[in-house]
C-alpha cells in the first residue's frame, strides 16, 4: 500500500519529501498522529500509528521520530521525570506548562512584546533562535480541593 492511501491529509507526504525524507505509510501516519495528539510519548504514538496502518515496531517509531525531529517537522519535549513527548507545533518558540502531580503538559505562548526569552545574559557567540521554558505547577484538576498533589 502507498502512504497516500493511509493519509488523511495528502499534503503530509509532500512535507516529508520537501524535508528530504523517504515517504512511508508509517512516517505519514506518525506525523499525522503527532499533529492530532497532545504532547504524546512514543508508546502512545506507536498505538496511534498502529490504528492507522497496522503493525509497526516501537523501534521503527523511535527511528522515525528521530528523523522527523531532525527535519524539524516534529518537536521533542523532555519534561523532567517523564518520558520524552512529541508535538507538531514547531518553529514558533512557544513554551510549556507541566503539572507536577499528573504530568499534564500544555502549550504556553512566548511572552508578549519583546522576546526576552531569546535574550541570554551571555550567548557565548551562539546565534540563538529558540529557547525552551517549562513552567511547573498544578493543573486545574490537581489543584482543586480534595486533590492530592505529588510531593
Amino acid at each position: 500500500m502507498t502512504a497516500s492511501r493511509h493519509s488523511r491529509n495528502p499534503a503530509t507526504a509532500g512535507e516529508l519529501r520537501r524535508a528530504g525524507l523517504r515517504v512511508t505509510a508509517a512516517r505519514v501516519a506518525l506525523l499525522e498522529t503527532v499533529r492530532e495528539g497532545d504532547h504524546l510519548d512514543a508508546e502512545a504514538l506507536t498505538a496511534g500509528v498502529r490504528r492507522r496502518v497496522g503493525h509497526v515496531s516501537l523501534q521503527a517509531v523511535y527511528d522515525a521520530l528521530h528523523a522527523l525531529t531532525a527535519a524539524r517537522l516534529v518537536r521533542r519535549i523532555e519534561p523532567p521525570g517523564s518520558p520524552a513527548r512529541f508535538e507538531g507545533r514547531v518553529g514558533d518558540n512557544h513554551h510549556h506548562v507541566l503539572c507536577r502531580s499528573c504530568g499534564a503538559l500544555a502549550d504556553v505562548d512566548c511572552s508578549v512584546g519583546d522576546a526576552p526569552c531569546l535574550t541570554a545574559s551571555d550567548d557565548h557567540g551562539f546565534v540563538i533562535d529558540e529557547a525552551e521554558v517549562i513552567y511547573r505547577g498544578l493543573c486545574p484538576d490537581c489543584s482543586t480541593p480534595g486533590s492530592s498533589p505529588a510531593p
